[in-house]
């Protein structure tokens, strides 16, 4: 088994690689394609690499644990949630896409809308955000590999991580787009494959639901309080923290044209809600049947302990793309934000130069999480602090596209209200409440106190500018005329 383990690995790997290498040096020609891929998507492409990008090696982890103490009504939040920031997109998306229709990040409209201040604020909370979600996924990709064949978390990491950083660092996200959606194609099949097989295994649907009501019914009950709170949590939390993944604004101008980007978008959502609670599933499943030994790694226990030989190897090649599309697309997008606010710095730069720098940044970036990744560290405190500072941060940045009377004073202020509100409740790395507060150390309590307050706060402060008549409102346009494509 690890020979085999191994070997499919690092022939899939390296065939992503020459597939991606294959595909830039066809495509790739200016310092937009490596960054932006503008307007060259149509709906099928666009969609692929969207539910690639958000489908990582965390749905073989993530939604089976909240399965094993959450039940269905957490799996519903969990698909919610992560369904919740494609659609906002949409919107959002679209809004930043028609007054910036050169844009090409997040950080140009921070930068051109609120000044220095929250810039500052929220690109370190990005990078945070997504150089965390890209050690846990190679994280994720070489536990699932030590799990199921005892292969070193090193040799993993060092086997995924180093073909993902070639063809990345070379051909931008026109590779990343084009190795998505080959990765697509097998997402869907193989994991329908793992849920029919753990089915036939633990002996059919019926069995399967007598076992769970009769072992754990609270995991089938709509009512179940600490799996709906779960879900609130997540949803605000998902749906907050993808707001900041690059990779998600990068695709708003890949698509062709408006209608590609809410199209793609919509169908993207509707693809993710049942790949989450599938997912999740097999997690309530393995609870029931009492086979879960780390409620982390539920599924993996369930793999091991009932599987088939060959079923593992199926689960590894389902982990690989899962892990691969979501790696490439977090480091082309980490690396696209630093070019932006790099060209912008140093305008007088040539094209290639910055070409050149953006790939040797996407390599700075990698080593040190495949480095990371091969000490197998737990990031998921780490992902809440940051999903709880997205949280008190989401309104406040984006009511900006909406409102002219909104300002840089009131955003920042509405923002860090909201934060401090979300820490008082924000559960200590036991879990447990660090104030004498009623709710403290409930995750629910402090997404909500956050987002709320600093939503609330920001439509305060705007409704008593707009009363007082205090202040300029925003010119909309400076939006437009303030962003160019990259090298010209």
């Amino acid at each position: 088994m690890p020979v085999a383990a191994l070997t499919l690995v690092a022939v899939a790997s390296l065939l992503f690689m020459a597939a991606g290498l294959w595909h830039a040096r066809r495509t790739l020609k200016t310092l937009e394609d490596f960054i932006t891929a503008r307007g060259s998507v149509g709906v099928g492409l666009s969609t692929a690499t969207l539910v690639a990008t958000v489908m990582g090696v965390w749905v073989l982890f993530s939604p089976a644990e909240v399965g094993t103490f959450g039940g269905l009504i957490a799996l519903v939040g969990y698909a919610l949630g992560s369904a919740a920031p494609i659609l906002a997109f949409i919107w959002v998306g679209g809004r930043m896409r028609r007054l910036m229709p050169h844009g090409h990040s997040l950080t140009e409209y921070l930068w051109l809308r609120f000044g220095r201040g929250m810039y500052a604020l929220t690109l370190l909370v990005m990078v945070f955000y997504m150089f965390i979600f890209l050690t846990a996924e190679l994280t994720g990709m070489a536990l699932a590999v030590r799990v199921l064949s005892g292969i070193p978390l090193a040799v993993t990491a060092v086997v995924v991580g180093l073909p993902t950083l070639v063809y990345t660092a070379y051909g931008g996200l026109r590779s990343v787009i084009f190795t998505d959606a080959l990765q697509f194609l097998f997402i869907f099949p193989l994991l329908l494959v793992i849920f029919g097989v753990a089915v036939a295994v633990l002996g059919g649907p019926e069995a399967i639901v007598r076992q769970v009501q009769a072992t754990a019914p609270h995991l089938l009950d709509p009512t179940f309080r600490p799996g709906a709170e779960t879900a609130v949590a997540l949803i605000i939390a998902i749906l907050a923290a993808n707001l900041f993944h690059q990779g998600y604004w990068q695709r708003v101008w890949t698509a062709r044209d408006e209608g590609v980007l809410w199209k793609s978008f919509a169908l993207s959502a509707v693809l993710v809600l049942p790949i989450v609670f599938l997912g999740g599933l097999l997690g309530v499943m393995a609870k029931g049947f009492g086979l879960v030994e780390h409620p982390s790694a539920a599924l993996f226990d369930l793999v091991e302990k009932r599987f088939p030989a060959w079923a593992a190897l199926a689960l590894l090649l389902l982990a690989l793309p899962l892990a691969i599309s979501s790696i490439d697309s977090l480091l082309n997008g980490l690396v696209s934000a630093f070019t932006v606010d790099l060209h912008r710095l140093r305008p007088v730069w040539r094209e290639r130069r910055l070409l050149r720098w953006a790939r040797l940044a996407t390599v700075l970036l990698a080593l040190p999480a495949i480095g990371l990744a091969t000490q197998g560290y737990s990031v998921l405190y780490l992902f809440l602090i940051a999903d709880l500072v997205a949280a008190a941060f989401v309104f406040p940045i984006f009511f900006g596209l909406f409102s002219r009377r909104y300002g840089a004073g009131e955003a920042v202020a509405s923002a860090l209200f909201g934060l401090a509100a979300g820490a008082l409740f924000f559960p200590t790395p036991g879990f447990t409440g660090w104030l004498p507060l009623p709710g403290a150390g409930n995750l629910m309590v402090s997404f909500l106190a956050a987002s709320l307050l600093s939503t609330a706060l920001a439509l305060l402060l705007t409704a008593l500018r707009a009363w007082r008549r205090a202040g300029p409102e925003y010119d909309f346009t400076l939006l437009t005329r303030g962003v160019h494509p990259l090298g010209g």
